[in-house]
């Protein structure tokens, strides 16, 4: 068995924990790259999300090979085997660790920030990762579990060597395993796509399960859901988020081959979320087409891809009578321009875009369209002052003052949020079918 990518496998891993839906459950994601298999386990199993800090103990002259592993809580796992042949030192052993520590403690405060752990007090807690090699983590995050006062511990893990449950020294009630491979070397071996999950990634899964649990927009709900749009031969990933009551659907055009999990889209879009309005982040390219540089510059086909969305958002149920959006970002924003041409979204808005890609098309457009653009950025400011000036739609150009291309400033991309949240609520009326 191959997994597309974690997020398939956490479908797959949530399917086959269907039993425990309904019951007193906490889904606990290893960083980082078990919590995007995590979020989807909790999704299926309609429980709250939280992270099992561990950190891995590496051999000194060889960090991938794990001596043990320590958690939150003081928890700490040795691997006798490989300490006694390898041959490291106490002293040693001691400064790894201390380092760790102090990562462990540095995760901690990124992830949660000021939100506090998820309580675990005699509830069952299912601990998931993308995959068990020596199941010296594994372990660790059991223990973690159990001294934070979990009732039952489940281990859930896509992949894993025939022989992990003996690995785990009965540190879990149970263990779920999807796949058990002869011939076992690595967990990557077993995922199409094994891409590192950035920190920015782990920070999202856990920002949406907590607005799933908690609710947001004007009806305190809100629903997200993984889909797939089809355009002609390809099939493109996306994410569909809408607020109960949304008066609106935004689809977003990433740029620069950036994809629907961009931090800095993704975190616009929970302010549109916030303002009632739905959106869609999907992928304009396939991970086969991104490697082709010239297909990010490629704006018609680019733009073939944006209104192929549009069709799928206009025939899909829950959208087909709402108001739609576009959002563009660098060389989405080009893409996002040309498709408003045949598309007719209610409204456009680019974010330190690059209009001037779809110059023969800008004066065909007639949406409303704003243009978003860093006042620290003269370069692109030019190219949206030239492409303004061809545009014969209702259209404003705003300078976010000592912002940058990316936004990284602080207040800056909150300042973007805020002008297409209004931008968008000010142009978008319910469609009439």
């Amino acid at each position: 068995m191959r997994f597309a990518d974690r997020l398939e496998a956490g479908r797959r891993l949530g399917a086959r924990l269907e039993q425990l839906r309904g019951r007193d459950v906490v889904v606990l994601g290893l960083p980082r790259g078990g919590v995007p298999v995590a979020a989807e386990v909790a999704d299926a199993l309609d429980a709250p999300l939280d992270v099992c800090l561990v950190r891995k103990l590496g051999v000194p002259y060889q960090p991938e090979l794990a001596m043990g592993a320590i958690g939150e809580d003081g928890v700490r796992v040795l691997n006798a085997d490989v300490l006694r042949g390898t041959g490291v030192r106490d002293d040693e052993l001691a400064r790894i660790e201390e380092r760790e520590r102090r990562v462990l403690a540095e995760r901690a405060e990124r992830y949660r920030g000021e939100c506090p752990s998820v309580p675990l007090t005699g509830r069952t807690a299912v601990v998931v990762d993308d995959g068990v090699a020596t199941g010296s983590t594994a372990r660790v995050a059991c223990r973690v579990a159990r001294a934070r006062g979990a009732a039952r511990i489940v281990l859930a893990v896509p992949v894993a060597p025939r022989d992990f449950a003996r690995r785990l020294g009965g540190d879990a009630d149970d263990v779920v395993c999807l796949e058990t491979p002869w011939d076992f070397a690595a967990v990557g071996q077993f995922y199409d796509d094994f891409t590192q999950t950035e920190d920015a990634e782990v920070t999202a899964c856990l920002r949406r399960a907590r607005r799933r649990r908690t609710g947001a927009g004007p009806s305190g709900r809100v629903a997200e859901r993984e889909v797939t749009v089809p355009a002609g031969a390809v099939r493109l990933g996306g994410s569909l988020t809408l607020p109960e009551g949304a008066t609106g659907v935004i689809a977003f055009a990433h740029g620069s081959g950036s994809s629907r999990h961009s931090p800095r889209n993704r975190q616009v879009a929970e302010g549109l979320h916030r303002a009632g309005l739905g959106t869609l982040l999907f992928d304009l390219l396939t991970d086969a087409e991104a490697q082709d540089r010239d297909n990010v510059f490629d704006i018609p086909l680019l733009a073939g891809r944006l209104l192929a969305a549009t069709h799928w958002l206009r025939a899909e149920p829950a959208t087909s009578g709402l108001a739609l959006g576009y959002f563009g970002a660098s060389t989405g924003a080009a893409a996002a321009l040309w498709a408003a041409v045949e598309g007719h979204p209610a409204a456009v808005v680019s974010r330190g875009g690059r209009p001037d890609l779809a110059g023969p098309r800008l004066p065909e457009v007639t949406a409303p369209t704003l243009l978003i653009v860093g006042g620290a950025d003269p370069l692109v400011l030019d190219l949206n002052r030239d492409a303004r000036s061809r545009l014969r739609c209702e259209n404003r150009l705003e300078t976010v003052p000592g912002a940058t291309h990316l936004f990284e400033e602080p207040g800056t991309l909150e300042r973007v949020t805020e002008l297409a949240r209004d931008w968008f609520t000010d142009h978008l009326a319910p469609a009439h079918v």
